[in-house]
């Protein structure tokens, strides 16, 4: 899930995304790891598989609270602002930028797709379905787009709520669903209204934020504190009131579709929390840290996308007969974001780009770019 501006050269970046943007896409394998490793249930309903032992459930809590759907919408929303921001740099160079932009992500639905081939939980076709869609709307006042991109939050609830209500005589639709992760009729038209609604609504949010200044960094300090303080004081009791109702339920299955309502509803909340903590730690004095997770997004198309190389080949090919929990699956995600943190920085250190993001740019202007640092 990577943002439009990942082709921009290291003296034009905004330090402050590329943090984001480590952050969102170390983030995102919290959540994607689970449907790597566990039965496709695992991902939606805790009980359904991993949870074996009360780590394993501290640690789903954990991830339902703090991680599901929330690294997915930073990343939207960065992507929005991305959109955004590609379109304004091709601009000033004199480029027809509607039209290269339409192109770019005409590229990125091709990886898209082949991406969707290998594991179904690909958001880069998403994205890029999307794209033209904020593209014309890109000029909206920033009140208009963050309200519209609210607008799709709350349509996804309401669907939620009335898929929930259509499907309670439907139980063996809902039990395929809740207990084997498969969908079918009105189950997968729920599926993809949810997943493009909140795609489409955070990536309107996000080229408000853009255009506010607020992504990039440009507000005072007491600012983020603020709105990291509201963000994450509103969202955080609502995600954990969600999980609190699915536990005090036994994860019924008449809550199956509608007990994800209050974590969709907290996430836009959340990921503004988020984001203004990233903009005040990245605001510190330098250190090694703050350069690795900025390296991280820097190649956030590389690291998203090699995430599902080593998911599906250590979790599903090399440990496919092991029954996996939980925490095991957490130690996956730690030892992924250190190998990542580890090779952005050293690949970055020789080259411009990252390997995937120097192909796309690559593709996009239709001639091969310059890759080695001079």
């Amino acid at each position: 899930m990577p943002s439009e501006a990942l082709a921009t050269p290291s003296s034009e970046r905004n330090s402050t995304l590329d943090a984001v943007r480590g952050v969102a896409v170390l983030g995102i394998l919290v959540m994607n790891a689970v449907s790597f490793g566990l039965p496709a249930a695992a991902y939606t309903n805790l009980d359904a598989a991993g949870s074996l032992t009360p780590l394993d459930w501290l640690v789903g809590g954990a991830g339902e609270i703090f991680a599901d759907q929330k690294f997915m919408g930073l990343f939207s929303m960065l992507f929005g602002a991305g959109i955004v921001l590609f379109a304004e740099r091709a601009a000033a160079k004199g480029r027809r930028s509607v039209l290269l932009s339409l192109w770019r992500n005409a590229l990125l639905l091709v990886m898209g797709v082949v991406h969707l081939l290998v594991w179904d939980g690909d958001v880069l076709t998403v994205y890029a379905l999307c794209a033209p869609v904020v593209l014309a709307l890109r000029r909206l006042p920033p009140k208009v787009l963050f309200a519209l991109g609210g607008a799709f939050y709350a349509a996804v609830a309401v669907i939620s709520w009335s898929v929930q209500s259509s499907l309670r005589s439907f139980s063996s639709v809902l039990i395929d669903f809740w207990h084997y992760g498969d969908y079918y009729d009105v189950v997968e038209t729920w599926f993809l209204a949810d997943y493009f609604g909140r795609a489409l609504g955070a990536m309107l949010i996000g080229v408000a934020l853009y255009r506010t200044g607020v992504m990039g960094g440009g507000k005072a300090p007491s600012f983020y504190r603020r709105m990291a303080a509201w963000g994450l004081g509103i969202g955080l009791p609502l995600s954990g009131a969600g999980l609190a109702l699915m536990a005090g339920t036994d994860f019924d299955i008449d809550w199956a579709i509608a007990g994800t309502i209050p974590n969709t509803v907290a996430t836009v909340p959340i990921c503004m929390g988020y984001l203004s903590l990233i903009v005040l730690w990245n605001r510190r004095s330098d250190s090694p840290a703050r350069r690795c997770i900025r390296a991280a997004g820097q190649m956030a198309l590389t690291n998203y996308l090699t995430q599902t190389a080593i998911g599906l080949v250590v979790l599903r090919w090399l440990l496919g007969d092991v029954s996996l929990s939980r925490s095991s699956i957490a130690v996956f995600v730690v030892s992924v974001w250190a190998l990542q943190l580890w090779w952005s920085q050293a690949w970055l250190a020789r080259f411009g780009f990252g390997p995937l993001e120097w192909l796309w740019r690559s593709a996009t202007y239709r001639r091969w770019q310059p890759l080695r640092l001079r």
